[in-house]
């Protein structure tokens, strides 16, 4: 079993959550002043075009881009290692196509450039330079197949002295309504 643990640098304080606070704030703000620039400059239908096809293109490139990353982390995962990299990738596609279906030319063009993978590779360096990034293994490994519990030895215990049920026999399981068959 592999555990990312990331830990993020709280030396800021809330200063994080001030900036959040702020963007929410800020964005649709900005949002609106360039739609008022935009339309002004090439009118309001080719606005309206405009921001349903950026939508359009941010599914388009989601599902191309994100099918991609699914299959390489597929194949990372199969070798044994910890696709760190790719799961940082993906969260930042997710958040473009995100981007890109919000109405507005600043989110959109904030989509679009983490679409490109020397950007998403930039900004992944910056918030793991960061981070303090714990990758735990653990080494045992467990069959999974219906039905099956598998235990290491020191996982379980065996108590012979289980309480007889009111019929005389005992239960194999107090989680279990079957019975020992040796009883």
């Amino acid at each position: 079993m592999i555990t990312l643990c990331f830990e993020y640098d709280t030396n800021d304080g809330n200063f994080v959550a001030l900036y959040v606070l702020a963007a929410i704030i800020l964005l649709p703000l900005i949002e609106i002043a360039v739609f008022i620039q935009v339309g002004s400059a090439i009118g309001v239908l080719p606005t309206v075009i405009l921001t349903v096809l950026t939508a359009v293109a941010g599914t388009l490139m989601l599902r191309q881009q994100g099918l991609s990353l699914v299959m390489r982390m597929q194949s990372e995962m199969n070798a044994g290692r910890v696709p760190g990299e790719d799961i940082m990738h993906g969260a930042m596609i997710v958040l473009a196509s995100l981007f890109l279906l919000i109405p507005g030319f600043v989110t959109d063009a904030i989509g679009l450039l983490l679409f490109i993978p020397p950007v998403r590779q930039a900004i992944a360096r910056f918030i793991i330079s960061r981070a303090d990034v714990t990758i735990v293994q653990g080494g045992a490994t467990y069959r999974r197949e219906d039905g099956v519990v598998d235990l290491d030895e020191a996982d379980w215990s065996h108590k012979d002295d289980q309480p007889a049920s009111q019929d005389g026999t005992r239960r194999i399981s107090p989680w279990s309504a079957d019975q020992d068959p040796k009883a």
